[in-house]
């Protein structure tokens, strides 16, 4: 094997490979190119191996299994994250696995290595009343306020995922009735959403404003731009949405402890629409899930929610007593252990 072939496999496997025969979306093929360069970064500061002259023969599972162990050990990377790392990588292996069969037994060793287990995330949402708190603090008489208020406004209505809102573009809305948003999900898979009375009111206006033609536009232009008039980021979005937290809570409020990110638009859409009675199947569609297992962490949250108003509701009610300690009482223990020894 040749020094440059590790080159060449990788060139191709995301030249090719993934857009051609996986049809994978950009967004998912830069997630996986991330994780080889930070792989690469990886072996040359821990291992001295230069980039330029990395082989095929290099990489072996005990070296993958240190490089994910950098990840969160060193980068403070979640295991989340790790194992979705490692799922890039496993996609390249088996790749390769195909394509150089001499190095077939230490790229079986990679395969083998297995994801590590998770806790159950705790699902971070805000309340009705919450949310309508930080959606009303974007100064819609201002330019820059008013494309925040819109775009926030958008971002909670749709449910969408971050990638979703930055990538759409004046051509995914619809004004005309029935208004709906064409998001460009996971795996280059679509969805339209409908678009709530008071959300198509702001979007008729935002297009209004920037002079953008109302109903299913031709543009390619972005529906979201920064101040370089360019498309805005996935970072760009989150800044802005913790500038008004941090607004929300200098100004008290808002009372969370927990970081409020896009995704948390997301959550709190999700528990909204399971406590407004919308069958899961429909939510789940909406949110573009592939099932509903996904879907039903937001009803179990739900659940939990009327089990504490309950419980809260009929504290004053429940009888409070003291029960004897049937452990005590040797007659019944006796009894009890006769029946173990039949």
């Amino acid at each position: 094997m040749k020094k440059a072939d590790l080159h060449y496999y990788v060139t191709s496997y995301f030249r090719s490979y993934l857009p051609g025969q996986k049809n994978l979306s950009s967004n998912t093929i830069s997630g996986y190119a991330d994780a080889f360069r930070l792989l690469f970064k990886f072996c040359e500061e821990k291992k001295g191996l230069r980039v330029d002259r990395l082989k095929i023969s290099d990489f072996d599972s005990e070296v993958v299994c240190g490089f994910l162990d950098w990840l969160e050990t060193e980068r403070g990377c979640s295991v989340s994250t790790r194992n979705q790392r490692l799922t890039a990588l496993h996609s390249f292996f088996r790749y390769l696995q195909k394509k150089s069969p001499p190095d077939m037994e230490a790229i079986q060793g990679i395969l083998d290595i297995p994801y590590k287990k998770t806790a159950m995330a705790v699902v971070s949402y805000l309340s009705e009343e919450q949310m309508k708190i930080l959606l009303s603090l974007p100064d819609a008489d201002t330019k820059e306020g008013f494309r925040d208020q819109v775009m926030l406004s958008l971002l909670y209505d749709t449910g969408a995922r971050v990638q979703e809102l930055a990538d759409l573009k004046v051509k995914d809305i619809r004004i005309e009735s029935p208004s709906v948003v064409t998001l460009h999900g996971k795996g280059n898979k679509t969805r339209q959403v409908p678009v709530m009375t008071k959300t198509r009111a702001l979007l008729k206006a935002y297009l209004e404003h920037y002079r953008y033609d109302p109903g299913i536009s031709r543009g390619d232009n972005p529906l979201f731009t920064n101040q370089k008039k360019g498309k805005l980021s996935r970072w760009g979005i989150s800044y802005i949405i913790n500038k008004y937290v941090e607004k929300a809570k200098a100004e008290k409020l808002l009372d969370i402890d927990f970081p409020v990110t896009p995704h948390v638009f997301r959550h709190s859409k999700a528990v909204h629409m399971v406590r407004a009675g919308i069958n899961l199947i429909y939510i789940r569609d909406f949110l573009g899930h592939v099932d509903c297992s996904t879907t039903e962490i937001y009803a179990r949250i739900d659940t939990e929610l009327k089990r504490k108003a309950i419980e809260k509701a009929c504290k004053d009610i429940l009888p409070e007593q003291e029960y004897k300690d049937w452990t005590t009482d040797t007659d019944l223990m006796a009894f009890l252990d006769s029946l173990t020894k039949v």
